[in-house]
């Protein structure tokens, strides 16, 4: 990589690939959570999953670039961490715990990588996409908060 456009078009397709396994991975965790609130959490997220990646697909159509091609190897790790946790011979209020866990550190991942690409497209004056992208991160934050709030009203207690 030569320059920042590079660079930040490597980071968007890092970030296709994350949702694209995310919206794989996303389907389980709501098979596997005992909570509804907490099923109810995963199900919006996964909609709003589709519609990071349908907007990450459309800012790369608008840049010229093909966002496949990028195995995002972090996100696959953390998909993998939650896979074997679901594997753990747990109970439901403790699975519910560690599925915010691992929920979480998908969440804090993707705020890193798009508060990072935002940064990228305003540096290299893509202000309209620098946009985009600050949505589906504001979004990412709430995903996060909305957890946040599951874990410390009534999960974590529960699990207990």
């Amino acid at each position: 990589m030569k320059d920042l456009k590079e660079l930040f078009e490597h980071q968007l397709k890092d970030l296709y690939s994350a949702e694209n396994q995310l919206i794989k991975a996303l389907p389980k965790m709501v098979k596997n959570a005992h909570d509804k609130k907490l099923k109810e959490a995963f199900e919006g997220h996964l909609e709003e999953t589709r519609e990071h990646k349908e907007r990450l697909s459309e800012i790369c159509k608008e840049l010229g670039i093909k966002p496949t091609g990028e195995t995002c190897k972090a996100m696959k790790g953390l998909i993998e961490e939650a896979e074997d946790f679901l594997k753990e011979d747990a109970s439901e209020e403790v699975r519910d715990a560690g599925l915010i866990a691992d929920a979480q550190r998908v969440e804090h991942y993707e705020i890193s990588g798009y508060g990072t690409v935002v940064r990228y497209a305003k540096e290299l004056g893509h202000k309209d996409i620098a946009r985009k992208l600050q949505k589906t991160l504001d979004e990412e934050y709430n995903a996060d908060n909305k957890l946040d709030k599951l874990a410390e009203s009534r999960l974590n207690k529960k699990a207990k």
